[in-house]
């Protein structure tokens, strides 16, 4: 018997190696991708008041304008809310940290060279602060992203435009549909996002305030923001203000994990499946499986575009599949 041959036609191999060098491409420009994307979404979220505006007989640009400065300011001010305070506890906690530490464990501090710790920690929370101060501060990312949002708002038919001589009416009605109903669920996603955000820093905020701890204003807005990132936003959340409790007594630092730990429970079991399953439609499931693709692929960023991408994905199938149904 014959070993059979396998032969390659030369538009195969084009085909190949010209979606080796697409998906190269789009590796390259991701982050053109994520601004985008990003701004995809935001124009969705903001949209709608927006139009309300206009329907009150305000021009559009000028409501664009008024409800993305409310937006942009809101952002910007969080930041400036949490940054400053946080920071400089942070620095007088490390400082502290050998006196902490021998309060609690004697034994630990006797058999570990604290002294070092003192020294070098300070410097290492200065590089930590100064790494997430340039992180947001990436200019071109931040601001292509913002102006990506805003035009995106101001243009009603900004993808008729831009694709109009690429597509037939036909086509180009549908890859509309699709886009305005992807850009309708994520929106949703991201208005869940703010209102667990709420929700979640405001418990935050009264059970910190009720045990008197100090900055709970700053730390109730950096947990609510963290929300944004699935799972591990709010563990994240709870470091600063555990440790900022044990620089006031152990005891103290007990009372912020349990409190954080409350919480969590309530937000992972009541709070987030009756918000983001009405928001996403999403299982949680595949929630779970998005979440460490996107992690895997793009990091921290890649895990909290995961939900929102595969809204985008899951209503293009169902969309496109209704258009074959209807052509048969």
């Amino acid at each position: 018997m014959q070993p059979q041959k396998i032969e390659i036609s030369s538009k195969t191999i084009i085909f190949t190696v010209g979606f080796i060098l697409l998906l190269s491409v789009i590796w390259l420009i991701k982050d053109l991708i994520f601004s985008l994307f990003i701004a995809f979404i935001i124009a969705g979220a903001l949209r709608q008041p927006v139009d309300f505006l206009e329907n009150k007989k305000i021009h559009r640009s000028i409501s664009s304008f008024i409800i993305y400065f409310i937006f942009i300011f809101s952002i910007f001010y969080l930041f400036i809310l949490i940054i400053p305070p946080l920071a400089g506890e942070m620095i007088v906690l490390f400082k502290n940290l050998p006196n902490i530490v021998s309060k609690i464990s004697p034994v630990f501090s006797t058999n570990f060279n604290l002294g070092f710790l003192s020294n070098n920690i300070p410097s290492l929370a200065n590089e930590t602060i100064n790494l997430i101060k340039s992180a947001f501060s990436n200019v071109i990312f931040v601001t292509s992203t913002l102006f990506f949002g805003f035009y995106f708002i101001l243009e009603k038919n900004i993808f008729n435009r831009l694709l109009n001589n690429f597509f037939d009416d036909i086509e180009l009605s549908q890859i509309s549909l699709i886009a305005e109903r992807a850009q309708k669920r994520m929106s949703g996603w991201f208005w869940g996002e703010i209102i667990l955000m709420i929700v979640v820093g405001t418990m935050i905020y009264v059970g910190l305030s009720i045990i008197g701890m100090k900055y709970a204003l700053a730390l109730a807005v950096l947990a609510g923001l963290f929300e944004v990132i699935p799972n591990l936003g709010p563990i994240t959340s709870s470091i600063p203000a555990i440790l900022i409790g044990l620089s006031y007594s152990p005891i103290f630092g007990l009372y912020c994990a349990i409190l954080y730990l409350v919480i969590q429970q309530l937000e992972n079991n009541l709070i987030v499946p009756i918000v983001m399953k009405k928001a996403t439609g999403l299982h949680p499931i595949v929630t779970l499986i998005v979440m460490v693709i996107g992690g895997k692929l793009a990091g921290i960023m890649g895990v909290i575009l995961a939900i929102p991408t595969a809204i985008f994905i899951e209503t293009i199938l169902i969309e496109v599949n209704k258009f074959d149904k209807k052509t048969r």
